[in-house]
């Protein structure tokens, strides 16, 4: 396990070179970069216009430009150097905000924290007890109900569901249950803790059922089926035979090798640092890492974009790692090789 674990993370350093000289040559090559909107602002301001070429601009002005974002080089060149400066988490600049990238994505991790892991949570919270009741109760009113439930959920985009929400709930066109924007109230500093608590949730209701309605489906379906199938085994079986009890058969025996598909998902946990939704963000006015990296990628804010792609491509990789060492914890018969 340490040899397949120690090659895993020297595979990790190609794979990530790979995607981010990938990342970097695609955003590059996109039209409008900083440097062609600094000049249509110069251009504009002067009442020239907006065209695509430097007319207008004195060549010193389009050099000085050039060099204040980094476009004086090569890109080759510019990519080496951004390389270099990762390694201590130099993200650079932010051409779109003046600040720099660590702390414009500090800015928005609380934000995407705050949902990511309050999702996932909620996910597996719902996914596991309802695939189980739904296993052992194969073929009952319950199952076929809570599956045609579960289709209908997983069957509405998320954001046709949050317009529906918004204008049913939301102070649309009818009732006025739920705030929209932000994630507390004005008030919110004057709240009592439990007050507080209840403001956030309250705020939290019509983002977090978009985020999490689609997302437990999967795994519902995946948790019955795979108990269903450990249920099925000739050990199940056997212990049946000894006459254990059933809650005995299920929950001890049958669950725990049920669990190991679960787990798949259990490394994308990394990745509620950087969760985020453009659509459920937009539709309900959240500024978090959806919209951050929608509003980078219009305005060509080419490092935060990267620092987004480069972090999240890391967690990622990590996170598939250790689902793969939680295969072995689980279930020693798994072998990585």
């Amino acid at each position: 396990m340490f040899k397949y674990t120690l090659q895993r993370m020297v595979w990790m350093v190609p794979t990530l070179f790979g995607i981010t000289i990938v990342c970097f040559c695609l955003i590059n090559i996109a039209p409008g970069g900083p440097v062609e909107q600094a000049l249509s602002r110069i251009r504009f301001g002067a009442g020239q216009g907006s065209g695509g070429s430097a007319m207008g601009v004195s060549n010193e002005i389009l050099e000085n430009i050039k060099k204040q974002y980094g476009f004086d080089k090569p890109a080759h060149i510019r990519y080496f150097i951004w390389l270099k400066n990762i390694v201590t988490l130099d993200f650079g600049e932010s051409f779109k905000y003046q600040r720099p990238v660590v702390d414009v994505l500090l800015d928005k991790l609380p934000i995407s924290l705050q949902f990511g892991i309050t999702s996932l949570l909620l996910i597996y919270m719902i996914s596991i007890p309802l695939g189980i009741a739904k296993a052992v109760r194969d073929g009952s009113a319950f199952d076929l109900w809570t599956s045609a439930a579960l289709m209908v959920a997983y069957s509405v985009p998320p954001l046709i569901l949050g317009i529906l929400m918004r204008q049913f709930l939301a102070g649309g066109a009818f009732l006025d249950i739920f705030p929209l924007g932000e994630l507390y109230s004005d008030q919110y500093q004057s709240l009592s803790t439990w007050g507080k608590i209840v403001d956030r949730a309250h705020h939290f209701v019509l983002p977090l059922t978009c985020y999490v309605v689609n997302g437990f489906t999967v795994l519902v379906l995946l948790m019955k089926n795979s108990l269903m199938e450990e249920i099925r085994l000739d050990y199940v079986r056997t212990a049946r035979a000894k006459g254990l009890e059933e809650k005995s058969v299920i929950y001890k025996h049958a669950l725990r090798n049920a669990l190991i598909p679960i787990l798949t998902g259990l490394g994308g946990f990394l990745t509620v640092f950087f969760a985020g939704s453009i659509i459920i963000e937009q539709v309900f006015n959240i500024d978090g890492m959806g919209v951050l990296g929608y509003n980078a990628l219009l305005a060509r804010d080419y490092n935060v974009v990267m620092a987004l792609i480069f972090l999240q491509a890391v967690l990622a990789m990590i996170g598939r790692l250790i689902s793969d060492v939680t295969y072995v914890l689980v279930d020693p018969r798994i072998d990585f090789q």
